[in-house]
């Protein structure tokens, strides 16, 4: 593995809702992209049993490589576990079905909610020099949820233009509050970006709207429409920005990495352009 660079400074946002479908893989894999395309370091870390970042990547879930199970349970560093990706700047800590069993084996660890905070920030770790780590959390409020939201400085939330999806987004903010009471009282909410839009449809207008006057300033300018390119691309294994770069879903996804930036006080260190 090339040598990713990580100061302690890194960002750490974890990329959540409770509801699946909501393009929050699919989020964090190009927004991950983005920001690698800029110029920054970033680590994905693949929290979901289902693996889908990992395999959106191009990394294969049947080799004998280490993942985020032994990261959390075998206590494995993180440097043994961090894989390249085909993509400059960005790597990945991969997941696969053992994922699955990790919320039962955790429960008679005491530390149960802090193991992964404890794995990315050991001391190890400061060899790598990140500016940004985001975690792709499982579509549940599970004990692997609580751990990401642990660890993270700040929460993504990917929320999908439809019915029920302000309703849907209160027990998570619910638990965002519940942690930051508790186990993190660092954890803000990084912003809510509304994903899959159809600006022909009248209620994803209408859930933007009620989107914007009841979270103000944490919902996202940028939003993510619904593109058969984003997709098309992880059946090719690659973010959008790779497998259609000129796309309206990849002119989004970098749209919300300089947001995201913006919003962080980053400096963008290269240009991109886009034919």
């Amino acid at each position: 593995m090339s040598d990713p660079i990580l100061p302690s400074s890194a960002r750490i946002i974890a990329v959540a809702n409770q509801k699946g479908g909501v393009g929050k893989t699919t989020t964090a894999i190009n927004l991950g992209a983005a920001l690698a395309e800029l110029g920054f370091n970033v680590l994905l870390v693949d929290l979901d049993p289902q693996g889908n970042a990992t395999t959106g990547l191009g990394i294969s879930k049947d080799g004998d490589g280490l993942t985020t199970y032994d990261l959390l349970l075998n206590e494995t560093p993180l440097l043994d576990i961090v894989q390249d990706t085909p993509n400059e700047g960005l790597w990945i800590a991969p997941a696969t079905t053992d994922l699955s069993s990790a919320d039962i084996e955790m429960v008679a660890n005491e530390k149960r909610s802090y193991l992964l905070r404890d794995a990315l920030r050991h001391p190890g770790v400061e060899r790598l020099r990140l500016d940004y780590i985001l975690i792709d959390c499982p579509p549940s409020l599970s004990l692997l949820t609580v751990n990401s939201l642990v660890a993270a400085d700040s929460v993504l939330i990917p929320l999908q233009s439809e019915f029920y999806a302000l309703e849907g987004l209160s027990q998570l903010l619910l638990t965002v509050r519940q942690i930051r009471s508790s186990a993190n009282r660092r954890l803000r909410i990084e912003g809510v970006v509304l994903t899959m839009y159809d600006v022909r449809n009248n209620l994803a207008r209408q859930v933007e709207a009620d989107a914007r006057e009841n979270l103000g300033d944490l919902v996202f300018r940028t939003v993510i429409p619904r593109n058969v390119r984003v997709s098309e691309a992880p059946s090719y294994a690659v973010p959008v920005l790779d497998y259609d770069s000129a796309s309206k879903g990849s002119r989004a996804y970098r749209d919300l990495a300089r947001e995201l930036a913006g919003r962080n006080g980053a400096e963008i260190r290269e240009a991109v352009e886009v034919g």
